[in-house]
């Protein structure tokens, strides 16, 4: 059984690694797309109630902001609000994406090494309850052997994925204080706005 094991260990492993590397190439498209001057000029057009010209600058970014200030403004007739909750929604969960898979993984692959341990154990205990203990040491070392193995294997998985995934939760986060600013920074302008002159267009 304690070989067994190393199979589901190695898959997680392999499932762990696949959604690793996908969210670093996300995050680094992501970096790579950021253009914070836009969305600021995009703000400052807000402030002179030119909206208009605020959605000219915010559709040719690919920045993600962009397209959250972008859909919001777009919508703001019927509610700029909920346009803003909507779309900030939809960014925040392509940064959320792999995450539960990654976290699984981490949770799960100490536990499957726990389990290889004890069928390792298991098969050790077995050879020795034979009597013969000099004809069962190739069967004692080697459920020993599985039992390590297996607990090694578990725990680097997780170790491994832990990294990348607090870096990740990070990045989430990161992109989420980002979306609270701005959401402030336009529910300010807007205010400030209410009472001078009327948006144009």
């Amino acid at each position: 059984m304690g070989k067994e094991i190393m199979w589901p260990i190695l898959l997680l492993s392999f499932v762990a690694i696949t959604v690793v590397v996908e969210r670093i190439l996300f995050i680094f498209r992501e970096n790579a797309s950021r253009e914070p001057e836009v969305v600021e000029k995009m703000l400052e057009a807000v402030e002179r109630r030119d909206v208009e010209g605020a959605l000219a600058i915010g559709r040719k970014s690919k920045d993600f902001i962009a397209k959250i200030l972008v859909y919001s403004l777009t919508n703001r007739e019927y509610s700029l609000s909920n346009a803003f909750i909507r779309a900030s929604g939809q960014e925040l969960a392509r940064f959320q994406q792999g995450m539960a898979t990654l976290d699984t993984c981490i949770t799960a692959a100490p536990l499957l090494g726990l389990l290889g341990t004890v069928t390792g154990m298991m098969r050790t205990f077995g050879a020795l309850g034979t009597g013969d203990v000099s004809g069962s040491t190739g069967a004692i070392t080697g459920g020993v052997a599985e039992a390590l193995i297996a607990t090694a294997c578990g725990l680097a998985i997780a170790i491994l994925g832990l990294l990348p995934y607090n870096y990740l939760n990070a990045r989430a986060e990161q992109a989420k204080n980002d979306i609270a600013d701005v959401s402030h920074a336009l529910e300010i302008l807007l205010k400030k706005g209410e009472t001078t002159a009327p948006f144009k267009g």
